[in-house]
């Protein structure tokens, strides 16, 4: 397929990458120009404005926040004005259904397509087209993405025809991972205070009870305190728990477990930790029981 990628982060550019050792045609964007280069070594074509990447089958947007992508899609030479009648624009960020709504429904009155195709997985994951994919909106659609889809990921689960819907369970699925940091930063320092080996102690968790990936991922990098470089950064953690609140404030829904994880979060951004992986908020636990960090 002939494609526009936009946002060549951490995990955009390795969905890049993904996407041109496939064979698919790619016109790449992005702010700063020096994470295009190593895509253009590999093939890609390369735009200096948004709207030269506007042209073909689709054009794919992963960007970190709501205000980069409403900018993206609105600016005069955006998306919306840009791109031609017919093509598909998937937005693989982890952005508000607010403003998901409000894409869709201006690609709609231009003639356009829009899917919500966010993910579940780390940089390395993207880079192993290990990807979950998330999508929602028109289904024929969909499935005419999923030819794209198939190199990023390892499974496309389809919510239905409402963008939102795609945006709502990413958001609660990162809620829920948030959720395992703080629980896993409490149960570690508890256990490390008691003279536990940490790494003994991650074995039978991982090996019992929550034999998943998120726990022996995260656990890990607890264990070793690996939290440079960040894989999704501590600031775009707390900027999914607001936008899961908001979502809650929407419909009326209470997630006082969300409330708590924005506090921890603040602290953690209070105490210096823009630059750490959102797994640093277990850190917190350490230092609220006496321990400074975690043990090996």
């Amino acid at each position: 397929m002939k494609v526009g990628f936009i946002g060549l982060g951490n995990m955009g550019g390795a969905m890049a990458a993904r996407l041109l050792a496939a064979g698919h045609e790619l016109t790449v964007y992005n702010r700063s120009a020096d994470k295009t280069r190593p895509l253009v070594a590999l093939g890609a074509r390369l735009a200096t404005r948004v709207a030269e990447a506007c042209h073909g089958d689709a054009v794919i947007t992963m960007l970190a926040n709501d205000e980069a992508l409403e900018r993206t899609a609105f600016d005069q030479g955006g998306l919306i004005a840009s791109c031609e009648r017919g093509l598909t624009h998937i937005s693989m960020s982890t952005i508000s259904i607010s403003l998901s709504a409000r894409i869709a429904a201006a690609h709609a009155e231009a003639g356009q397509a829009f899917i919500a195709a966010p993910v579940f997985g780390r940089p390395e994951a993207a880079a192993a087209g290990k990807l979950f994919i998330i999508a929602a909106g028109e289904r024929a659609r969909v499935d005419a993405c999923e030819t794209l889809f198939s190199v990023l990921g390892q499974k496309t689960f389809y919510l239905g025809t409402e963008p939102t819907a795609a945006n709502v369970v990413k958001l609660s699925g990162n809620f829920l991972i948030a959720s395992v940091l703080e629980s896993l930063g409490e149960a570690m320092a508890l256990t490390a205070k008691a003279g536990v080996d940490q790494r003994a102690f991650l074995d039978v968790l991982t090996s019992t009870l929550f034999n998943a990936p998120v726990y022996k991922t995260y656990g890990s990098m607890i264990v070793e305190q690996r939290f440079e470089p960040a894989g999704f950064a501590a600031t775009f953690g707390l900027k999914d728990i607001r936008l899961a609140l908001a979502v809650g404030d929407h419909l009326n829904v209470p997630l006082p477990l969300a409330s708590l994880l924005r506090d921890r979060f603040l602290a953690l951004l209070a105490q210096g930790g823009e630059s750490l992986d959102w797994s640093a908020i277990s850190r917190l636990s350490f230092t609220d029981a006496g321990q400074g960090h975690a043990p090996p």
